[in-house]
């Protein structure tokens, strides 16, 4: 195959299984980080069969910028046994993990079937697995890469965040009966080998960090998951002055939290000194309405449902505040979107929106039990609702966050480095 490398730049064999420039979550995470690379890197992008088509139209090459990998006769079989496994649609999120440990394997022998001779002849300078991002799923072919010399690089890995305490009613209305033995994944066959084999480890996450064996720990660099495309989240917000103004963005599941967002701003809705924007869709949604107006304060809540991806900075950018209370969330990506665009968050401060947000950018709300979590929200919102000047220097700090840290050009740039550092043979920066 022989790249023709461009000077100074590393030769990257970049495998995205999920990469797609049209769909949202760990797809949109995978493209977006693959597409970023190639302004630093000469990348060749590997991606499982189903995103040809999207990536087409984005205006990659096939054979020359990327290379589709069909895997659908193992692939879609088990995918349609583990959607029937997870009993609702959404639901049952660790049921779909455990179902990629099996189905993922078998599409990386086919990726060393079609590059193992390219990589083995030195025509890679780095392999760098960007998804999977959980860190469940072991790589067959990390041992192959190191011993054909090659550095293989993990990540960035996320996910498994423990349910909080006090949320067992919403983690079995989400169907999660594995999540109570995920633990199990650390026994699995190949994540030793993975992790050993690994030259370096990206962690999206600081749990994922620690669940990670200390003998590991050495090789991981930490770079949140999630980052932003400018030109997708790149209109400054406009909210008006007067009534404080609200938006949720978010599947309608019951780890999201927008029943305890209802009951903590109701009073405000019902009085007219908020205004509320649901964008997202899912089984809550009959419930929700419900509840807002046996709470009286329908008329203070839109219900906008599903919306294209491209099409909520419309909403969230009308809006003062994001209201999201979300109780187990991996990365957060919707928290730096309304940081983009100057919106505050306010968040629990558990997993990955505790992570990304500061007392500076906006307003963590602490984890405890629903009851509490409700209590605090509604006390958080009637402060601003009260004094909305403070918002101002934390939209501002948000922003300002935002280009100086989650830019995707920003987490490429900091890759670079690392493929540097380990082309150079010196050790991945510390933790």
């Amino acid at each position: 195959m022989n790249l023709a490398p461009s000077p100074s730049r590393p030769r990257v064999l970049a495998i995205a299984e999920a990469a797609n420039p049209e769909w949202v979550s760990v797809p949109l995470v995978g493209w977006s980080l693959a597409k970023a690379l190639r302004d630093v890197a000469d990348v060749h992008l590997v991606t499982q069969v189903r995103n040809r088509d999207a990536i087409l139209r984005a205006g990659l090459v096939e054979s020359r910028d990327f290379t589709a990998i069909d895997s659908e006769a193992i692939a879609a079989p088990l995918w349609a046994l583990a959607e029937k496994l997870r009993m609702g649609e959404g639901k049952g999120w660790t049921t779909l993990q455990a179902a990629n440990a099996l189905i993922y394997p078998w599409f990386e022998h086919l990726v060393w079937k079609h590059f193992g001779t390219a990589i083995t002849s030195g025509d890679y300078d780095i392999v760098h697995r960007i998804t999977p991002l959980s860190p469940t799923i072991a790589s067959p072919i990390a041992r192959k890469v190191a011993r054909a010399g090659v550095p293989f690089i993990l990540g960035p890995l996320n996910g498994g965040v423990p349910w909080p305490p006090g949320f067992d009613a919403e983690r079995r209305a989400e169907k999660e009966w594995l999540s109570y033995v995920r633990r199990a994944y650390k026994h699995l066959p190949g994540r030793n080998s993975t992790l050993a084999h690994a030259s370096a480890i990206i962690v999206g996450s600081r749990h994922t960090q620690g669940e990670l064996p200390e003998r590991a720990q050495a090789k991981t660099v930490y770079i949140p998951e999630n980052g932003i495309d400018p030109s997708r989240f790149n209109r400054p917000a406009y909210a008006q002055n007067g009534v404080l103004r609200a938006c949720f963005v978010g599947r309608l599941v019951p780890y999201k939290g927008a029943d305890m967002l209802l009951a903590a701003a109701a009073e405000l809705l019902r009085e007219g000194r908020m205004m509320l924007d649901i964008v997202g869709d899912g089984p809550m949604l009959a419930q929700l309405t419900e509840q807002a107006r046996q709470l009286d304060c329908a008329r203070g809540v839109q219900f906008h449902r599903w919306v294209p991806h491209e099409d909520v900075q419309a909403i969230l950018g009308r809006s003062h505040i994001l209201s999201f209370p979300s109780i187990r969330e991996f990365g957060g990506g919707v928290v730096l979107e309304a940081m983009a665009l100057g919106v505050v968050p306010v968040v629990v401060d558990y997993a990955g929106p505790g992570e990304l947000v500061s007392e500076e950018t906006g307003y963590r709300i602490p984890c405890g039990t629903r009851t509490e979590i409700i209590a605090d929200l509604r006390s958080c919102l009637n402060r601003i609702a009260q004094d909305p000047s403070q918002l101002s220097a934390k939209a501002r700090a948000a922003r300002a966050e935002v280009q100086e840290r989650f830019l995707w050009q920003r987490k490429a740039e900091q890759i670079r480095s690392l493929y540097d550092d380990l082309l150079m043979r010196r050790k991945p920066p510390q933790p």
